[in-house]
This record gives structure tokens, sequence and C-alpha cells, in this order.
């Protein structure tokens, strides 16, 4: 029996965080298999925001939902799909998301679609700006999953940036792990944050 992948890997902790009912952000829609996986976590009772700049991205994840809703009806949460930058989550979730969000994931790089323009691809700086909003978001014991490909030019750069955005956390605010394959350097990986139940939000207030 083998490792999970980065992808399965990511799958698990957030299930294990997001419950029926609760809130989860997919900040890289790409093709939607993460938007449609939190859905099916978050059920009816839940709700779902996603993000990506291509309106490509946003037509196949239609599609996905689209074609899960027609199988089972009644099992996934609204979905909101959104063509604007995962930096702007923060203003674009309502008020009420603001330290309730029980997981936001990351799905970084190009759309893997077979005809999609690989040159566009998840920049550093609105990435982190990203991570910084997708924490404040977080309830105490929420998560954030990031999978990284540093195999592709820019990946590397921004996968590291990741990591020492995530090894620079406060312990008091949350605690970061990474799941990597050690032989290969250019292997996808996962870094994950858990935000600390009784951490100071970023804005210096304490969430209980």
């Amino acid at each position: 029996m083998g490792f999970l992948s980065v992808l399965s890997f990511a799958h698990k902790v957030t299930a294990e965080r997001l419950a029926s009912g609760g809130l989860a952000i997919d900040a890289t829609v790409g093709t939607g298999a993460d938007t449609l996986f939190l859905a099916r976590c978050a059920g009816p009772r839940g709700a779902v925001y996603g993000f990506d700049i291509q309106p490509a991205a946003l037509a196949l994840a239609e599609e996905r939902l689209r074609l899960a809703r027609e199988e089972a009806p009644a099992a996934l949460a609204p979905v909101t799909l959104l063509a604007r930058s995962h930096a702007a989550m923060e203003e674009a979730v309502p008020p009420q998301w603001h330290g309730a969000v029980s997981a936001v994931m990351f799905n970084l790089g190009y759309l893997p679609s077979g005809d999609a323009d690989k040159t566009i691809i998840t920049e550093t700086g609105s990435t982190l700006a990203a991570l910084d909003a997708a924490l404040t978001l977080l309830r105490p014991g929420g998560i954030i999953t990031a999978v990284l490909y540093p195999g592709h030019d820019g990946g590397d750069r921004e996968a590291a940036a990741v990591e020492a955005w995530a090894a620079g956390l406060p312990q008091r605010l949350a605690q970061s792990i990474i799941y990597r394959q050690l032989q290969r350097a250019s292997a996808p990986y996962v870094v994950a944050v858990e935000k600390k139940k009784g951490a100071e939000s970023q804005n210096g207030s304490k969430q209980a």
C-alpha cells in the first residue's frame, strides 16, 4: 500500500475539518475538482466560494458541478464561482464568513486542461496575498491546503515563497506541515496550515 497522492492528502486533511454545513473556499478553481470535493463535504446546508481568473476554468467547473447535481441533486452545497483573483477573497465573500471558514484549498500552477494556455500561471504576489486573506477568514481549527508544483517554470519560486510564508507564521496563530516526496525535488507537494484555537486573528483580535 503506497502513500497518498498529494491531492488525496490535501482532500483527507480537509475532509477531517470541513463538516456538513461548513463554509469553504476553492482559491484556484481550475477544472473544478476541488470545488466539487468541497461542495460534497459541506453538503446542502453549507456553502462554497470559488475563484479563478480564467473563464475557461469556470466553465469547466460549472459543467462538473452540473453533472454532479444531476446524479445527486441534494448532495452538494450551493457554490458561487467568481471570475476574480484569489487575492480578492476577503472582500468578495460575505461578512459573516470572516472567521468562520473551515477550509481553503489552493491548487497552484496552470489550468490542467488539454487546450489551456499553460503560460497563464498563479503568481507569487497574489498567492501570498490570498494566503494572508485565507488565514484571516479561517475559523479556529480551520485549514488551508496548498498543492505546489516546483517542476514548471515559475512554480519553484512560488512553492518556495509559500513554504517560507507557512514556516514564518507565529506558532500562537497556526501550525504548518509539509507532505512531500523527498527523492524528487520537482515532484508536487502539499503545505497545510491549521489555524490554532484561541489564536489571535491577524488584526490583533482574539478568536475563541
